[in-house]
């Protein structure tokens, strides 16, 4: 106990250190996200896998895609699809479409030399999973959070926390605080640790209590990425859980240079 509570001495100084003191991208693989949208007019796609053992019990996304567009200066539209599993010690295994994931990111303070940048960035749980089948919540949740992030040097730093609607049918609303400080240890690498707490199980994010993650970003171009993390629960039922991801970014020229090419057959 006494090397979790330095642990959590630690970063939290590290924390302080770098908001009052430029950017590496948060968000995934890290269960923390940050407040920086898309730029404008610009594409992030992922084909991702997240997977977690709580109590000889496997679960999570094999695989989900995620859409993320720039659609305004500051603000960020946002997708998931799922394709969900579950995997208990016994009994059927499932597979199927999971809860749809929706929501919008917007910075409202932009990043100085002496304060962070801010955003929020809500989001709504469409109940498209079975939930007699373990693949889904069953009903509508929201999750609203506030994010914030500052960058000195190859060190970055964002984090923040957030309160889960999910009083429905007997579940509980719960919150979420989390902090993750990351560096960019190459010109294409990007190395990161998170520590976070969450109040309350969930069908789909059943890590409630204190967890970690270590992570990677690496860009194999302006345009290719894979984002890797892993981790556990600290004082919690998450035995073992791994973020993996292929990430491909764009802006609107690839399609003007498709329609170009389509025009020209």
């Amino acid at each position: 106990m006494n090397i979790t509570k330095q642990f959590l001495a630690g970063i939290g100084a590290i924390v302080v250190a770098l908001l009052f003191t430029s950017p590496v991208q948060g968000g995934p693989p890290f269960v923390t996200d940050d407040p920086e949208p898309v730029d404008y007019q610009h594409w992030e796609f992922y084909v991702a896998s997240v997977d977690a053992k709580v109590g000889g019990d496997w679960s999570g996304t094999a695989p989900h895609f995620e859409i993320n567009y720039g659609v305004a200066p500051n603000v960020q539209l946002h997708l998931i699809a799922p394709l969900a599993y579950d995997v208990p010690p016994a009994g059927h295994q499932q597979y199927g479409y999971g809860d749809t994931e929706l929501g919008v990111k917007y910075r409202f303070i932009e990043e100085t030399n002496y304060w962070p940048q801010v955003g929020i960035f809500p989001l709504v749980e469409v109940p498209t999973g079975s939930r007699s089948e373990n693949l889904g919540n069953g009903h509508w949740q929201a999750y609203l959070p506030l994010w914030l992030q500052k960058s000195r040097g190859s060190w970055t730093v964002y984090g923040g926390g957030g309160y889960g609607v999910n009083n429905f049918n007997g579940h509980d609303n719960w919150g979420f605080v989390g902090g993750v400080l990351q560096k960019q240890v190459t010109h294409n690498i990007a190395i990161g640790a998170e520590i976070y707490h969450q109040t309350a199980p969930q069908v789909d994010f059943p890590n409630s209590g204190t967890a970690f993650n270590i992570g990677t970003v690496i860009d194999f171009s302006d345009n290719h990425h894979l984002l890797f993390s892993v981790g556990r629960s600290i004082d919690g039922p998450v035995d073992f859980q791994c973020y993996i991801a292929y990430q491909f970014t764009f802006d609107n020229s690839l399609f003007h240079f498709w329609n170009h090419l389509h025009q020209g057959n």
